[in-house]
């Protein structure tokens, strides 16, 4: 088992706070688009 110095853990807790943060944006903006590629079709369908 390896010991990590408080420099090691800070830097792994700012690495993982980083990817949580860029996946979350990646979400957004996947959504967003979708909403945006299919929302036009949405008030074309008969009711």
């Amino acid at each position: 088992m390896v010991t990590l110095t408080d420099s090691q853990k800070k830097a792994r807790r700012s690495r993982s706070i980083a990817i949580a943060l860029a996946l979350a944006a990646f979400v957004v903006v996947v959504y967003f688009g979708s909403i945006a590629k299919f929302a036009p079709a949405l008030f074309d369908r008969a009711m």
